[in-house]
Parts: structure tokens; sequence; C-alpha cells
């Protein structure tokens, strides 16, 4: 079985809905189905929200009544019979009858604004489910709320999907495409919460990790992960195969059509993921799996934003503990570190949520020297096959940024990827540069579209 998942450009207009069906039906496969809610209702949910918390009732009440008349429409032209228009109709009643019960809840709580947002997959799922149903296809709802939790740190507990959802598919043996919401899922309280991370590609690992599927399709409107940012740089290709490791570093360091955290369900029971283009569903896209090709420097990414902080010890040579200390108070602030470059007596990190930097800096200043912090930096990773025994990639690196000044550099410490740390001002420079060097385009090309 494979898990399919479609974002909210692909599911965000009725022709659109109607294509996805043929896609899932065409190769008579059993898949499950991970559905977003359609494009802009999160959005539109957040702020009826919004309104509700600053108790302007009659605001929110129209925006309701806007997102309302958009679903009438959207029905219209989903069903083709009157009966599933009947049911379409049904659907959206019955959840924007529970949105509209949230106007009367005072005061709007957290509780309720994760209820609000839920609405969007749970009224895409049903919806499309119904017209599947319409067209005699053998189908099921796999309400997500019934098998997808997570813990008091909010981690997803793959153990309870794996039991749930393996007791539900074993009941409906006859059913040849599961549908089910993507982003939702129940909190230990056992209240609707959400998966936050990675939202529904999250769900899609999960489930595929949880089932041990044949793999996971992710579909969105892009033709797979691409070696360098294509609003930047020209001349970029879809990068045909990556390893887990290689597509974390990439979506980690700023590769947006995926979530550092949606590989890793996948990675650990060894499921690979398959990003694919609804717009053009022939196109080969990206293969993630534990085995990919020889080729050294695969893709590069840009994460944006970042604060440097240049750290030394007020003690001279062994000093022992340094890094620890410098660390724990990183912890403590619940504050990640992106890049570290370090030498006996110092050590330079970057960071990308600065919202206790003043109380990190006062921390660190006990027992170290700071220089002024570097705002507005940017990291560029190359990510690729570098092992040890690789020649010469470092300088093909370095050549490409000859007229870029770089203010850190980490190499070594992963097979996978080299980072620099620039100023933001020059990302567009380097990525253009990195490009230039580092990719033979009509030779990746023609690797890319001479394979099956």
């Amino acid at each position: 079985m494979q898990v399919w998942k479609f974002g909210g450009t692909s599911v965000g207009k009725p022709e659109r809905m109607h294509a996805i069906k043929n896609l899932i039906i065409e190769d008579g496969n059993r898949k499950i189905v991970v559905l977003s809610a359609l494009s802009g209702t999160t959005n539109a949910l957040i702020s009826i929200g919004e309104s509700l918390k600053t108790n302007n009732d009659a605001e929110a009440v129209e925006k309701i009544n806007t997102l309302y008349a958009h679903y009438e429409e959207f029905i219209k032209e989903l069903y083709a019979t009157p009966e599933g228009l009947a049911k379409g109709k049904t659907i959206i009643e019955n959840e924007f009858s529970f949105i509209r019960s949230l106007v009367n809840i005072k005061p709007f709580s957290l509780k309720q604004e994760k209820e609000i947002v839920a609405e969007g997959e749970l009224l895409s799922t049903q919806m499309f489910e119904a017209f599947l149903q319409e067209k005699g296809v053998k189908s099921a709802l796999l309400p997500a709320l019934d098998f997808m939790l997570i813990d008091a740190d909010n981690e997803p507990v793959l153990k309870f999907t794996e039991e749930k959802l393996g007791a539900i598919l074993s009941q409906l043996s006859d059913r040849q495409i599961f549908i089910t919401q993507g982003f939702i899922c129940r909190n230990p309280r056992g209240e609707v919460d959400n998966l936050k991370r990675g939202g529904s590609d999250y769900t899609a690992t999960l489930i595929g990790g949880a089932i041990v599927a044949e793999e996971v399709q992710i579909w969105t409107d892009i033709d797979g992960m691409h070696n360098n940012d294509p609003r930047i740089v020209k001349k970029t290709f879809p990068i045909r195969e990556l390893t887990f490791e290689e597509a974390a570093e990439l979506a980690y360091f700023g590769a947006k059509i995926l979530h550092p955290s949606t590989i890793t369900p996948a990675k650990m029971k060894g499921v690979p993921v398959r990003l694919k283009n609804t717009m053009e569903p022939s196109a080969f896209g990206t293969l993630i799996a534990d085995k990919t090709s020889d080729r050294e420097i695969k893709a590069i990414a840009a994460k944006d934003n970042l604060t440097a902080i240049y750290i030394h010890s007020t003690r001279m040579l062994n000093a022992y503990g340094f890094l620890r200390r410098v660390f724990e108070i990183f912890e403590k602030y619940k504050t990640p570190v992106d890049m570290i470059t370090t030498s006996e007596v110092s050590v330079s990190v970057t960071i990308d949520n600065d919202e206790h930097l003043d109380s990190i800096m006062a921390e660190l200043r006990q027992f170290a020297d700071l220089e002024d912090v570097d705002k507005d930096q940017t990291i560029v990773c190359i990510v690729g096959n570098f092992s040890a025994d690789k020649e010469g990639i470092a300088l093909k690196v370095l050549e490409a940024m000859k007229n870029i000044p770089i203010r850190m550099i980490c190499y070594g410490a992963s097979e996978h990827n080299i980072t620099l740390l620039i100023h933001g001002k020059n990302k567009a420079a380097a990525l253009n540069a990195l490009n230039e060097r580092c990719f033979l385009y009509e030779d990746t090309m023609k690797d890319i579209f001479s394979a099956p």
C-alpha cells in the first residue's frame, strides 16, 4: 500500500479534485490519501479565530459567511448528481454549524483555536470522499482523530498510530482508497490539536512509517526538490534522487518543499518518499531513499534571518568545560543552534530564534567575552556526497565564493554538507556563483531525463 498526500493548491479547485480522483485510481492499487485543507481555508479560519479572540463577533460572522459562500459554490462544481450535491451540502452545513457555534463560546481559548483550524481538513476530506462515492470508487474515510496522537512534548506517538490504524484497516479489506486528514491529531487530553511541524506532509510520512508503506508520495505544485532556489537562480532543475540525510539537510537549511521533521518517520522504517507535481504527474519528481546516485554535489539551499554570536573564553588554553557551559545556556532557553565553529578558546554559533538573545548574552558574559552579534546573516548549505576520500569538493565551493565574504565555514561534521555563513545581502550572488561553478547544467539535465 502507498500513501499519497495532496496539499491545499492540489485540492483548491473542483477541477483539481477531479484530476486527483483520476490519479489515485489510475494504477488500481490500494492507497491512503492524505488531504490538506482547500487553499486559503486555513488562513480564513485563523482570521475568524482572531476576530473571536478579540470579541469582534460581528466581524467573525461576516468572515464565516464569506467562507461558507465559497464552499457553497465549490460543491456546485464538484458534484455531478443531485444526490452528490445534497451530500456535499450536508457536509458543509454540519461543519459550518460547528464553526458558528464557536461564536458563542467565551472566552475563545486555545482549545477553540485548534478546533476551528482543524475544520479545513475535516471539510476537504469529507467532500472528496463523498465525491469518490458519487463516482463509484470503493473508498472509506479514516478520521485522523481516531489514530493520530501527540504526547505532552507535542511529539507524535507512532506506536499508537500503528496499533489503531492497523486495526481500522484490517476491518476495511474490501476498500481500494482511504481518505484521511493531514495536520490534525489529538493531544494527551483527548482534545483536537495539530502536528505543527510539517503539517500534512508529516501526517503522510507518519502513516507511511506506521503501515511500512511501499512508498509515500507528496504531491505539490512543483516538480520535486530543485538543485537551487528557482526564485533566485535561473538555471535550476529537479533533483532526481536524494538520500534521507541529504533531503533532511536541504529541508533544514531552507528548501521550502519539505519540513525537516517530515523525513524522520520514513527514514526510521525505510519507506521511500517521492515528491511529485500534480500539474505534471508524468514527471519523475524527486525520490528520497536509502541509496542514491554518487553525484558529489546534489543541491544548494539557504536559510535566512540568522544571528551569529561570537564567544571567547576568558581563560587561556585548556579551558575544560567551556563548551558545555555555553550549550547549557542555549538549552536552558530552548534555543537551537544551526551552525557552530570552534577553536580551543572560542566558539561561534548561529541561531534563528533571537527571542531570548539578551538573556543568553547576559549569561554568557559571566564567563566569556563576546563580540557584537551579527544579524541578517544567511547560511548557505551545499549538500551532496562528501565522504572523506573525495577530492576537490571544498576547493570547488571556495573558488565559487572567491568574491563573496565568508564569516564562518563548517566542513567535515557531516559527510553530506558544507555550510557557509554570509551576510544576507550577498545571498543571491552566492547562490548564483555556486550554481555556475558546481553544476554543469546541460550534463545534469541529460542525466535527469535519460533515466526511466
